[in-house]
Order: structure tokens, then C-alpha cells, then sequence
């Protein structure tokens, strides 16, 4: 399986020296479109490769979240949805193929056009696609789209807006988009902006839509029950217009899918564990060995699966705001992350079975190199030299313990570096010349447990440094206010990465960020190099090109000492009712099956 991913990536990738040369206006309709060279499937395919297009229809299922949900619209940043709500009800004109780095295939759009420097796109609507009420899908509802989630919709949606020079409609089915700047993946990112429907929201604000109210979308499940806070059920539509789309042939088979909300993780746990729900995701590599062995499990009626995937690994820790003192010294933030004792950390509480996030796009083909830069990366990261940080260019790796809970020498250390930035330990508290105690707090959601222990172990750590650190747990609404404001000194963080990343890394670590609310830029990330190596990437036009731009920037990041990693999510582990069926055959980010259950079905006995 490894090996057959090398394979394909390699040969993805291959497919950027391909790219054109010279710029054509001409174009011509095709079925899809692939970042890098071709789609892998042909015209005529009959069904995504990892969908068994025989899968059974019918069946309900329960999944469950933690916190609340005060709003039924995904699309827009005030207030929070149920996150599984712009997955399930709604579509694009194009659709993801997950056994491709980042392929599309017509889904709303019957065919797509783009010339070689795909300066425009050209979607040519199907005849037959039509929102969840019967009404068919028109250019005008995709232009208004575009423009209004572009404008007043999610800050995820703005960006691309801005890249826009402009959207017309060329043909009673045709709609065309005229980009003003040079990158390669506008294209492929409008066929993924979600359709909705214009004459819903006529004479209303589409930003104040209450938990009462839904967008009309036109997926194959709708909104059929809800209790704000409570749960929220959605019904297959028995009229879906895709049902017969080789592309949805064996996707989206439950009849119902309901998601029940809880207080916190244990409480919902205990539910999985007496039936009420019937899958749940575990994280925790240490409890899926050992807490998994109630009666269900036992008994046969819970299996346990686990789906490899073969993405990089993302980052998933503690992110410190660089936007406040003493975040904003690095030499502190290598300090804190010395003192992370990360080895018996993970030992106490995973077991020591899941290994360590090493940087952002570790666990790939993308991912920094050990030792010092070479060839094109170091040729990519040299002119910014005076702003990265130590390691960028000789060399990086994160402090490792001796795994006792003591951890002396890499305390020793990080006492050393925060002498250096200024900070002396004065009757047992760390403080500044002024007398200023360090201190800060960490937020956290409400019901992230495991969190919740793993910085309590890191605070034993920190005491023994003169250290104050104190732990904020909220409620769901406020968590998500609070991250979106950037009111924390340190904050959970978890950022899932691709093996195409694209523009979504401007809203990840751009530096508009720093200042502009509601990004993913958390940590406020105000670098040079990482602001110029992310046009490089998208711009690419070779492989080695693409890959080196990537690695470079995972080093700028990496030693950026942004984020205290804990370790990474090797495989997806699902707990789910035995009724519960997925195919043999995985797609390249395997794990995606967990997520989004698309292609799993209900098998009575």
C-alpha cells in the first residue's frame, strides 16, 4: 500500500513538468481536472474507485459531537453549526476525488474548460441538477454564490473572492470566471465553492440565519429535525438529482444520519459504550487498547477498525499567540518547548504508541529533510536568511527527553534560554527586570479531556521553572469567539495538511492574519519567507519546483517554534456499530472514510 502511494505521488507530481510553457486562450471541455496533469479517471468512469457501487441503501445512524450549535448555516462566521453540515447537504460544481492529491470531477458542472495558464475557468451546468426543493440549479444561483459567500460568508470563502476580476454568464448553462492574479489552483478551487440557493434569501440577511433555518443545498441529505444544542437529524432526500451520477454510485446510502451533542468527551464515550450512538472516532491510540473492552466490543456488536491513510501529518498541539509578550521572543517559545516533556507525556497517556508530529508536512514526501537545507530549498529560503529563525538553513529538530518525568536536561536548557531573553527566577516565580511574573493561560473547549491532562502534566514541568500556568476550559460558543478574536495566550491547535496544499495556506499562516479576525492563523505567523514560499508553491511548474517550495516552507514553519507538537494521527481508529460496512479497497487519504462516511453502508446482520 506504501508503496503503491509513493507511486502515485511520485507520478502526480512528475505531471508538473508537463505544465505549458507558453500561454494559450484556447480550451478545451473536459469531465475533470487534476492540479498537476490529468485525472486519473477516464471519461466513462462508472464509480469513484474506493465506492462499492453495490453498497445497500437504508439504515440510520448516530454519531456525536461535544459543545453546541446555535446556527444551521455553515457558510457564514457568526455563530456555530454542526460541522458535519456543509459535508453532507451541500455540493459544488465539481467533486473530490480522495484516491488523487487533488483531482476533480464534474459533479453540479457536467464539464469544465480552462485554458493552459488557466487564467478562467468555464463550468457548463447539467441540466438535471436541482436544489433539495425540485428547483433547478441555474447560473444565476451559482453566480450569486460566489459572490455573496465571497463577501459576507465565511472568511474561508472570502480570499478567493478577492481573486476574482470577474464572473459572467456565457450560456444558458455556462458560467465563466476571469481570474486577476496568476495561480495555477483558482480553478480548481471554484469548482469547490458550495451551491445554494439565491431565492431562499431574497429580502433576508444571509448572515443571521438562526438554528431554525437551513440553506437550501442541493445534496442528497437535508435538515429534517434539530434541537439547538441537542442534536440535529438529516434524511436522505428520496428525490436526490445525483443518484445515478457514477460519481455518487455507492456514496451517501444511510437514510438518516443524526448527530447528538454532549457536554464532553467521557459523557460521550459513556453513550457509544451503552448503544446510543454508533460510531465514534478515537484519537487516543493508548485508550483505543485499553478502554475499548466493554461488552459491545466484547460481545461482537462494536468493531474496531482502523483505516491507514497516507497524508502528511498536519500539526496538532499547543499554539502559542506570537502576538502577545513573551510569546513574541522566540527564544521563550523554545524555552517552553524544552520544557514539554514530550516522551513521558506520550507515554503516560497514549502509551507511547503514537509517534511524534516532527513538522508540519512530516510523515510525506513533502515534509523538511533532516540536517541542513540543500539544493532548491536552501536557494528558496537563502534570501530570507535574516528573518528565519536558528535551524531554518543548518539544521532542526525538536528537543527530545530522556522520558523520566524530571526531564533535567532539557530544563537546564530552557532555563538558559529564558535567562537570555531576560526572565530570572526571584523567591521560586520567573520574572522579568520589571518584576513581572511570567505567567499565562491555556484555553481549552469544554470536554477535551485528554487536553485538559496533558496540560496539567506540562504544568508540573513549567512550576519547576517558576512558571504560572493556569487552564481556562469555555463552552463551546466562546471557545470558538475566543479563537477567532486571538484571546489567548495558548490554545489548543490542530491543523490537518494535504499533499496538494494550496491557497488555504494564506488563511493557515498568512500575514494578514495577524491582525484580520477569524483566520486559522492562531499562532499569528509574521513571516517573510513563509508569505513568499507559498506563491512559490502555487506557482510551480516542476516537480522538483513544488516539492522543494514545500519543504522549504515546512521549515520556516517548523523552526518558527509556533506550535508545541504532540503526536500525530497515523491511522484513523473507528469504533462503530458491526452493522456498519466500509470497502476494502482505500483511497489514498484513507482516513477520510472516519470523517466523512460517504462511501460506508448499513448491512443488517
Amino acid at each position: 500500500m506504501r508503496s503503491n502511494f509513493f507511486s502515485k505521488i511520485t507520478s502526480t507530481l512528475a505531471g508538473i513538468t508537463l505544465l505549458l510553457s507558453v500561454n494559450h486562450a484556447t480550451a478545451e471541455s473536459a469531465h475533470g481536472i487534476a492540479m498537476y496533469g490529468q485525472p486519473d479517471l477516464p471519461e466513462d468512469f462508472s464509480s469513484l474507485p474506493y465506492a462499492n457501487p453495490n453498497a445497500p441503501k437504508g439504515g440510520r445512524v448516530v454519531f456525536g459531537n461535544t459543545g453546541g450549535f446555535d446556527t444551521l448555516n455553515p457558510f457564514v462566521q457568526k455563530g456555530t453549526a454542526p460541522w458535519q453540515l456543509r459535508f453532507w447537504g451541500y455540493e459544488s460544481l465539481m467533486g473530490r476525488s480522495w484516491d488523487e492529491p487533488f483531482s476533480l470531477y464534474g459533479l453540479l458542472a457536467e464539464s469544465i474548460e480552462t485554458p493552459d495558464d488557466r487564467s478562467w475557468v468555464e463550468f457548463t451546468l447539467r441540466p438535471e441538477a436541482r436544489f433539495s426543493d425540485g428547483s433547478p440549479v441555474t447560473v444565476d444561483d451559482v453566480i450569486w454564490s460566489y459572490e455573496t459567500l465571497g463577501t459576507v460568508g465565511h472568511l474561508r470563502y472570502r480570499g478567493f473572492w478577492s481573486k476574482i476580476e470577474s464572473i459572467t454568464q456565457t450560456g444558458p448553462r455556462k458560467v465563466r470566471i476571469i481570474f486577476n492574479t496568476e495561480d495555477r489552483e483558482l480553478a480548481l478551487i471554484a469548482g469547490l465553492r458550495p451551491i445554494l440557493k439565491k431565492g431562499q434569501w431574497e429580502g433576508k440577511d444571509f448572515t443571521t440565519s438562526g438554528p431554525s433555518e437551513a440553506p437550501v443545498g442541493t445534496g442528497a441529505y437535508v435538515v429534517a429535525a434539530s434541537d439547538p444544542g441537542r442534536y440535529v437529524s438529516l434524511q436522505r432526500n428520496p428525490n436526490y438529482w445525483g443518484e445515478n451520477l457514477p460519481f455518487r454510485k455507492g456514496t451517501q446510502n444511510f437514510d438518516e444520519m443524526r448527530v447528538e451533542f454532549f457536554g464532553d468527551q467521557t459523557v460521550l464515550f459513556e453513550a457509544f459504550k451503552v448503544g446510543e450512538l454508533t460510531a465514534v472516532r478515537e484519537y487516543n491510540a493508548g485508550k483505543w487498547d485499553r478502554g475499548y473492552n466493554f461488552p459491545a466490543v466484547q460481545s461482537g456488536d462494536v468493531v474496531k477498525s482502523e483505516i491507514p491513510h497516507q497524508r502528511p501529518s498536519g500539526i496538532t498541539g499547543l499554539a502559542m499567540n506570537t502576538r502577545r509578550a513573551p510569546f513574541d521572543d522566540w527564544r521563550v517559545r523554545e524555552a517552553l518547548l524544552y520544557a514539554f516533556n514530550f516522551e513521558y507525556i506520550n507515554g503516560t497517556v497514549t502509551g507511547g504508541t503514537q509517534p511524534r508530529i516532527t513538522s508540519y508536512y512530516s510523515n510525506s514526501a513533502l515534509g523538511m529533510n533532516p540536517g541542513p537545507a540543500k539544493g532548491r530549498v536552501r536557494d528558496l529560503l537563502e534570501p530570507y536568511a535574516d528573518t528565519l529563525l536558528p535551524g531554518a538553513l543548518d539544521g532542526y529538530s525538536l528537543p527530545m527527553s530522556d522520558g523520566t518525568e524530571r526531564n533535567r536536561k532539557n530544563l537546564r536548557t530552557a532555563t538558559k534560554l529564558l535567562s537570555e531573553s531576560g526572565w530570572k527566577v526571584q523567591d521560586g516565580v520567573l520574572q522579568n527586570s520589571t518584576g513581572e511574573a511570567f505567567e499565562f493561560s491555556v484555553l481549552l473547549r469544554q470536554g477535551d479531556g485528554e487536553m485538559q491532562t496533558i496540560v496539567e502534566m506540562y504544568a508540573r514541568s513549567l512550576e519547576r521553572l517558576g512558571i504560572i500556568i493556569t487552564t481556562e476550559t469555555v463552552d463551546n460558543a466562546q471557545y470558538v469567539a475566543r479563537q477567532n478574536d486571538y484571546d489567548f495566550d495558548m490554545t489548543r491547535y490542530r491543523r490537518d495538511l494535504s499533499l496538494s496544499p494550496g491557497n488555504e495556506q494564506f488563511l493557515y499562516w498568512g500575514r494578514s492574519g495577524v491582525t484580520q479576525t477569524g483566520t486559522r492563523n492562531l499562532m499569528g505567523v509574521d513571516s517573510p519567507a513563509v508569505e513568499a514560499l507559498i506563491p512559490e508553491m502555487l506557482n510551480a511548474i516542476s516537480a522538483e519546483h513544488f516539492i522543494s517550495a514545500v519543504r522549504a516552507l515546512d521549515r520556516a514553519l517548523t523552526t518558527g517554534r509556533y506550535v508545541i507538537p504532540i503526536w500525530q494521527f497515523d491511522k484513523g481508529r473507528i469504533a462503530h456499530a458491526k452493522e456498519l460496512q466500509f470497502p476494502d479497497r482505500l483511497p489514498l487519504y484513507g482516513d477520510r472514510l472516519g470523517f466523512m462516511p460517504d462511501v460506508w453502508w448499513y448491512q443488517p446482520n
